[in-house]
């Protein structure tokens, strides 16, 4: 039991690298919504500017959409990246640690390698009794916590 113990602590400490490095991306949305401000203000103050078509601020706006996007979407995963890595040191919350395994796996490569080692820990049964609350006689839920 306490190699159950030891396997969750480990994984756990997985997902909060893995947790900051998938907020990376976000430096590329910033990035964009740099530039959107940029082209919008640039173009907006353009002389000769024609009179018909879409306004001229609305190329940079594209950009600052698509930056906000790709922004909140790597900070959506990171945040619930490092929450899969907390309850999995609390041992709490199996059936989100269990989907968060299956989402990581589709950070290639480290993620994938992330995501079937914690499927495989998270899927034996040894395993499911603890997050099930269950106390064999030499587990104690505090013993690698401190």
């Amino acid at each position: 039991m306490n190699k159950d113990l030891e396997h969750l602590k480990i994984l756990s400490i997985c997902h909060y690298i893995l947790a900051g490095l998938s907020i990376f991306p976000m430096l590329y949305g910033i990035i964009y919504m740099v530039m959107g401000i940029f082209f919008g203000v640039m173009i907006a103050n353009a002389p000769n500017q024609p009179k018909d078509g879409p306004p001229p601020a609305l190329f940079g706006g594209i950009f600052v959409v698509i930056g906000l996007v790709i922004t909140l979407i790597a900070l959506t995963i990171g945040i619930l990246l490092y929450k899969s890595g907390r309850n999995l040191s609390k041992q709490t919350g199996y059936t989100f640690c269990l989907v968060m395994a299956c989402v990581s796996c589709l950070f290639m490569p480290l993620g994938t390698i992330l995501g079937i080692f914690t499927l495989i820990v998270l899927l034996r049964d040894s395993v499911k009794a603890i997050f099930n609350g269950q106390n064999p006689a030499n587990y104690t839920p505090q013993s690698w916590q401190q």
